[in-house]
């Protein structure tokens, strides 16, 4: 919880505004999903026994979802200001490493306008695998408050192997602190 609070605080200082703004709001929710958290857990040792369990599980789960979501909104924010960058670096075809021709090719069997926001997208998160890690995690751990609050119900097979992917994703960029998002 104090983490989570001197998070925030840090997170306030940062430069620009939508970081700042969804960082904080996250950092926030996440030290009011530990406070619910001790709560239950105060309950459950025996000590405040007349605590409404069910009530206070929700209020950690909101909390958690909300702080997920911000997590979620800074990493569109800096996905579109990375595919923006990279828009304005990649030229042509011939500018692209192999690898990159291979999706465009693939991606050009795509009809509609939707194959070159594709190509794009993949393009930068190649570019940019702390990003696209960041997000896989946060996508993955939102699959368990979204089933818990009722918003999208799945099945507890699917939330295990997020929960086991976002786990790994986890391990890997503590592993290698070159794989974290850096704000």
């Amino acid at each position: 919880m104090v983490h989570a609070v001197v998070a925030a605080r840090q997170s306030n200082q940062l430069p620009e505004l939508v970081p700042r703004f969804c960082l904080t709001v996250s950092n926030l929710n996440r030290a009011l999903y530990f406070v619910c958290d001790m709560l239950l857990w105060v309950r459950s040792v025996g000590l405040l026994p007349n605590i409404n369990k069910k009530k206070w599980r929700k209020r950690a789960t909101k909390c958690y979802y909300y702080s997920l979501v911000m997590n979620l909104a800074e990493d569109l924010y800096e996905l579109c200001r990375c595919m923006e960058q990279t828009a304005r670096t990649e030229k042509d075809q011939e500018d692209l490493p192999p690898c990159g021709q291979r999706l465009r090719s693939f991606l050009s069997h795509l009809t509609g306008g939707l194959q070159p926001f594709l190509f794009l997208l993949c393009l930068t998160l190649r570019k940019h695998p702390p990003l696209l890690l960041d997000t896989l995690k946060n996508l993955c751990d939102l699959s368990s408050p979204l089933d818990r609050l009722g918003i999208y119900k799945t099945n507890q097979g699917v939330i295990g192997l997020c929960g086991i992917i976002s786990s790994l994703v986890g391990i890997l960029t503590i592993a290698s602190p070159s794989l974290r998002l850096k704000h």
